[in-house]
């Protein structure tokens, strides 16, 4: 079982490799909603928070980026290590660039929802296309069953691909709507973090004004 697990692993990391090389990207290895560790030649901006492993095209761990500290964590600071903190700063500066208001990040928030939620409508569109043509096969089926005819190779064939595919759309399905959760959850984050930093920021203004008083 081990060496099953190896094996696929080399496997995914070397189709990642090619990929990875082909951009000029290194790998990177992290969990998803899930819980299960997915390696790619980026990480989703949703699970930056949970941190993850850099790795080179042989799945070597070049180096590890630790998971963005809680609110709680960040409020007692005691258990912070530098890294993470270094960390955190880098991402504090990060956002107060990318944004100038709450507004921004809602804004950003909205197009990224819409954008999620707009792929789970075409899967569920396309689950319902799937189901009502295996409803149309199956009822073929039945008919040449009645007439006592066999029903041809062909036909079940296509009713089992079919199901198939309804299987996997329903598995994309439920990883876009884990995405659109983790999504909402990282944009609540950045806006709670930046609104604290907006407070820290004019808290340092109002006392730099006031020494120059």
């Amino acid at each position: 079982m081990r060496y099953v697990q190896h094996l696929l692993l080399a496997l995914l990391l070397l189709g990642c490799g090619v990929l990875a090389l082909a951009q000029g990207k290194e790998l990177y290895r992290y969990r998803n909603a899930e819980g299960n560790v997915v390696v790619d030649y980026q990480v989703p901006p949703e699970y930056v928070a949970g941190g993850y492993e850099v790795l080179n095209l042989r799945g070597v761990v070049l180096r590890t980026v630790p998971p963005t500290p809680s609110a709680e964590e960040l409020a007692d600071g005691s258990s912070i290590s530098p890294e993470q903190e270094q960390r955190v700063r880098k991402q504090d500066r990060a956002l107060l660039l990318r944004y100038s208001a709450v507004e921004d990040i809602e804004s950003a928030r909205d197009r990224s929802l819409a954008e999620l939620r707009v792929r789970v409508s075409i899967l569920e569109s396309n689950r319902k296309g799937y189901s009502q043509q295996i409803e149309k096969y199956q009822a073929q089926a039945a008919e040449l069953e009645r007439r006592g005819a066999e029903v041809n190779t062909e036909l079940l064939k296509t009713i089992d691909e079919l199901q198939k595919k309804v299987v996997s759309t329903e598995r994309q399905i439920a990883e876009r709507n884990s995405e659109l959760e983790a999504a909402e959850e990282n944009f609540a984050a950045e806006i709670e973090r930046f609104q604290l930093l907006q407070e820290d920021v004019e808290l340092r203004r109002r006392a730099t004004a006031k020494e120059g008083s």
